[in-house]
């Protein structure tokens, strides 16, 4: 089959590979245009376009899917399937209907669980216990066109966004092709979304990385995890800022040396392994921190370079 395929980080660059693989032709690539990243700020190519460009295919990098220019070159192309996997740009409704046979996605949930920009994300914050690949076709409104394959994959109790992507990403890779053939073949069978049970994946902000210790322990270990490796979640100790990488829930009963709970944010306790800390609700061992402009480290080689005292309040003004 012939077709277009709309993708921009590794997730997608997985799909592309096995599609190169496949007996399917790719014809054209569209990714997002390159963009500063890293510290020193430098202009950076997606992990589709190394990929396309390894092979030779055809590429446009537009910011938009508008103009004539986009459409021209999509048209050109001659393909009868646009394939969109974490493209991160919408498909208006125009783009969709030059393809005879529309457009598939591959999204990283159980639709319609965690339709939008952040799935794997979104299922670790919430403490799903299961997540998975659904290739659906795609219509104007977002992620909530009808289910062509779906299969689950658990979330382990460790897992954080990086682990979770690594699974995730080879089983979409696996279900699209499958679904080429089907298509092909006119094996292929839809079925409608769900009403019940949508929720939304919100794009991940800056902002929220920002640790609150108001909130229970449980929540802190899902949220650090979920946003792990980006953007990380980060706290202040006496007006640094430290990076939190990796944190365990404290056992429910651990004694406390003071008759009243220490206020939310104290560190409590510290050993080579941790540092132990109060939350709204239950305490956090973080197990590797980061000092701005360091890298990641176990507490005792933090503490190694950083003095960190019993009664230190973290995220204080």
């Amino acid at each position: 089959m012939n077709l277009l395929f709309a993708g921009t980080p590794e997730f997608a660059a997985q799909d592309l590979s096995a599609l190169l693989q496949s007996k399917h032709q790719v014809l054209g690539v569209l990714t997002q245009p390159d963009r500063p990243a890293g510290r020193g700020y430098r202009s950076s190519t997606s992990a589709v376009k190394r990929i396309a460009q390894a092979a030779g295919l055809p590429l446009l990098q537009p910011e938009r899917l508008k103009g004539a220019e986009v459409t021209e070159w999509m048209e050109k192309m001659g393909a009868r399937l646009l394939v969109v996997s974490a493209y991160g740009l919408l498909i208006p409704a125009p783009v969709l209907a030059l393809f005879p046979l529309g457009a598939i996605n591959v999204h990283a949930s159980l639709l319609p669980r965690w339709r939008g920009a952040a799935p794997i994300q979104r299922a670790i914050e919430a403490g799903d216990r299961h997540t998975g690949i659904s290739i659906m076709q795609m219509e104007v409104g977002l992620d909530t066109g009808p289910v062509l394959l779906s299969e689950a994959c658990e979330i382990h109790p460790q897992d954080n966004s990086k682990t979770l992507h690594d699974r995730l990403a080879p089983l979409g890779a696996r279900l699209l092709i499958q679904v080429l053939d089907a298509l092909e073949s006119g094996t292929l069978r839809s079925r409608p979304q769900p009403q019940e049970g949508m929720l939304y994946a919100h794009k991940i902000t800056k902002e929220e990385a920002v640790l609150d210790w108001s909130r229970s322990a449980a929540q802190l270990e899902r949220t650090i995890r979920a946003l792990n490796p980006a953007p990380v979640c980060s706290t202040t100790l006496r007006g640094t800022l430290i990076k939190v990488w990796e944190a365990r829930l404290v056992p429910v009963g651990w004694p406390q040396s003071e008759s009243q709970p220490a206020p939310a944010g104290t560190v409590v306790a510290r050993t080579h392994q941790a540092l132990r800390v109060a939350c709204g609700d239950g305490l956090l061992d973080l197990t590797v921190i980061q000092k701005t402009g360091g890298k990641p480290l176990s507490v005792d080689q933090f503490c190694a370079g950083f003095q960190v005292s019993i009664g230190d309040v973290l995220g204080a003004a």
